[in-house]
């Protein structure tokens, strides 16, 4: 059986652990997701407009933290009209059944001064695949940088069905590229 004291102090710690992941926050106006495919060999990019993330992560034990983003699909942009309206149809992300994509981190670990790897589930248009992300966490003046890139198949969440999956046109490698700056976090 516990003691009181060995109860007060995994409440207090939990309480301390909820109050630091509370003051995390992403600042969105600096902080990006961008995506680039090919068009019959051209790079095409876009970026997603919406989406939000949730931050529960210490750099001195990762294996705590949690990472979860949440992305509208619909904010997909390319900077090209006829394009954009393209996306959100069903060969595409098919917005009106599948409005959202998701990521959940499952572990967390180091793999070096300021690198990450944090594995979890990538849910998109209801295909959830295991992925595991890279990350570079920087630091200066209070701020906190977390950058990295990685890539998924796009056939593997049908994104790009029918006509769109020859791969001739449209290739399968989608690279996803992120820049978060967040405040809050603990030091390296």
């Amino acid at each position: 059986m516990k003691s009181t004291s060995q109860i007060l102090a995994a409440l207090s710690l939990a309480v301390l652990a909820s109050s630091v992941a509370a003051q995390q926050k992403v600042t969105l106006a600096q902080s990006e997701i961008v995506f680039t495919t090919r068009q019959m060999g051209v790079p095409v990019e876009g970026k997603f407009r919406k989406w939000d993330a949730q931050l529960a992560f210490d750099p001195k034990k990762p294996e705590a933290g949690k990472v979860s983003f949440t992305i509208d699909t619909g904010s997909a942009s390319f900077g090209a009209a006829e394009t954009d309206a393209e996306v959100p149809k069903a060969a595409w992300f098919n917005v009106p059944k599948f409005p959202q994509a998701t990521f959940q981190s499952s572990t967390i670990k180091a793999t070096g001064p300021g690198k990450f790897e944090a594995a979890g589930k990538l849910n998109i248009k209801g295909n959830l695949r295991d992925i595991v992300v890279p990350v570079a966490l920087s630091q200066a003046a209070g701020v906190s940088t977390a950058s990295g890139s990685f890539t998924v198949k796009r056939l593997d969440f049908k994104i790009g069905e029918g006509e769109w999956a020859d791969t001739s046109m449209v290739a399968n490698d989608v690279v996803v590229r992120f820049k978060l700056t967040v405040t809050g976090m603990g030091p390296l």
